[in-house]
């Protein structure tokens, strides 16, 4: 049988007593957002060694307390590929809570998948087969099955485990520093704010449409991403990329005709007829200019240059026991050939590990940039 949910403050506060002193604790949350652009947290779980307790996040009147547990940076929280868990967290208190130790990321440093998932690292670290159930449950109906708070539970009991396992190894290969510095990635709070005038950057397709075009697409991505955030719906919900694009090529000025536009013609017209067409103008009163880098491509020197730099990733990432796109991704080599300083290959542990070398690689070609 699982434990007693939490569901009363006195029972929290109880738990964020044993929690609040302990230098780690396992983390995980169940969250909804298939009809919200913000997710709906509807279930914490968290564990140390002698602990296992899920908190009910949507009977409870607040979980403050609970929130200043997480948030407290003497606290290491272990969370299994943590990025939207990370940004369930910063949709709440504006920020995601450091420090973390993601046992995804540190799995890839020791020589497993890239993107190994958490049941097949639990079943290779402990041996356990966990079952596949519930993994589209529905978290927020009321009351919750005791099959369904076991499976939500096994999400935090064994990661203890496997958390031990693998700080142990990396510490052992030298590698601890190597996950300090992608967890610190991870929780930068600028992976976390959808700023609604960067929001264009979202639409690949952007890129293919002429200046004029891009300026009023942009103001469009701009005016989606505030009102989905106001009405706190899907971006898909308010429009959809494909209708964005089309209505930035035809600019049209009257309700009628956006109405005619595909995709555009329902609740986007109905709705928000008179702020699309606003955005549309304040695209139009703009200088037109391309706001989408264009894709890099290679000529043949620099796609040289890269299957040589490729070549040598690949040999010290066997060398390493690691993945060689974990090592140096294909858009990360672009960069360096380009001259680009601002990726991974350039700082940190990578540059210390491979990066140096293949700047080197890069100086020595004749004609490329100067880079340093």
């Amino acid at each position: 049988m699982p434990e007693p949910v939490i569901q009363d403050l006195a029972s929290l506060a109880g738990l964020c007593e044993q929690l609040r002193d302990r230098p780690w604790i396992a983390l995980d949350t169940e969250f909804m957002r298939t009809r919200t652009y913000y997710a709906r947290l509807c279930l914490v779980q968290t564990a140390t060694p002698d602990v296992i307790a899920c908190i009910d996040t949507l009977v409870l009147p607040d979980f403050e307390a609970l929130l200043d547990v997480v948030y407290s940076p003497s606290v290491l929280k272990v969370i299994h590929s943590a990025r939207q868990d990370l940004e369930v967290f910063a949709d709440i208190r504006g920020a995601p809570p450091a420090p973390v130790f993601d046992t995804q990321i540190a799995a890839s440093l020791c020589g497993y998948d890239d993107q190994i998932g958490y049941g097949a690292l639990v079943e290779s670290i402990t041996g356990h087969k966990l079952p596949k159930l519930h993994t589209r449950a529905d978290w927020e109906a009321r009351p919750l099955p005791p099959e369904q708070l076991h499976y939500a539970e096994d999400d935090v009991r064994y990661l203890r485990d496997v958390y031990q396992f693998l700080a142990q190894k990396l510490e052992s290969l030298g590698r601890s520093a190597w996950l300090t510095e992608e967890c610190a990635m991870l929780t930068d709070p600028g992976l976390y704010r959808n700023d609604p005038e960067a929001a264009f950057h979202r639409l690949r397709q952007g890129h293919a449409l002429p200046p004029a075009a891009q300026t009023v697409l942009c103001e469009l991505a701009a005016w989606r991403e505030h009102t989905a955030q106001r009405s706190n719906l899907p971006r898909a919900w308010v429009a959809a990329d494909a209708a964005l694009v089309e209505t930035a090529l035809a600019a049209p000025q009257t309700p009628e005709a956006l109405g005619r536009i595909d995709g555009m013609g329902g609740a986007p017209s109905h709705k928000w007829s008179g702020e699309i067409l606003e955005a549309i103008r304040r695209g139009q009163a703009m200088t037109p200019a391309r706001l989408w880098d264009e894709p890099r491509r290679l000529d043949r020197r620099q796609q040289t240059l890269y299957e040589q730099l490729q070549a040598r990733a690949r040999a010290v990432a066997a060398e390493l026991k690691i993945s060689s796109t974990l090592l140096a991704p294909r858009r990360e080599l672009v960069k360096l050939i380009a001259g680009d300083m601002s990726g991974t290959l350039a700082r940190g542990w990578r540059r210390r590990v491979i990066g140096e070398e293949l700047l080197q690689m890069c100086a020595s070609q004749p004609g490329s940039a100067t880079v340093s």
